[in-house]
């Protein structure tokens, strides 16, 4: 009985090659994530979006850059096709990396002016006749573009609590200060 399964074990052992997956292989599998395909737009959020949301797939893919490259220009549409495709000619798509790719990308849609004055914005925000919901994602989507303040949960909270309407503002920090009873 021994030697029948070591005779098994050998005749159907893993062997690993160190090869991969095949690119078609790769992609079949991303695609059955639901990845959403990008056309390029004016609204620097839905860029945005779309970043992270590939970003989340690859991560959870352990996809390397050549995969990731691949993979997010074959969802690249209309505009956003025509750019890549315009930009691509002068790099080497067999050594670009997923940084330098999002370079690109940024570079179109993500400005060093556009960032600029989203930072800007975020930094002067206030909720004014607004509802509490919508300055909290007025807030969310500003507070990505200054990650000092969104990494550091204290300022976050600062500026959020500044933003506020003045007597919501009085309200919150009377809250936050008063020591708990």
């Amino acid at each position: 009985m021994t030697q029948f399964f070591s005779q098994f074990a050998a005749n159907h052992a893993v062997v690993d090659t160190g090869a991969r997956p095949r690119p078609e292989a790769v992609y079949e599998r991303f695609r059955r994530m639901e990845p959403k395909e990008f056309s390029g737009t004016a609204d620097l959020m839905i860029g945005e979006g779309w970043n992270n949301s590939i970003e989340g797939i690859f991560a959870f893919m352990e996809l390397q850059d050549a995969d990731r490259v691949r993979c997010a220009t074959f969802l690249l549409r209309g505009d956003a096709r025509l750019y890549w495709e315009s930009t691509s000619v002068s790099v080497s798509l067999q050594t670009l990396t997923w940084t330098c790719s999002m370079e690109v990308f940024y570079s179109k849609y993500f400005t060093e002016e556009v960032r600029s004055r989203l930072t800007r914005e975020f930094l002067t925000l206030r909720q004014g006749d607004s509802n509490v919901a919508e300055f909290v994602r007025k807030f969310e989507r500003g507070c990505h573009f200054v990650p000092l303040i969104a990494n550091d949960v204290r300022e976050k909270l600062r500026y959020f609590i500044d933003g506020l309407r003045p007597i919501l503002c009085r309200d919150v920090k009377f809250l936050v200060l008063r020591p708990m009873l």
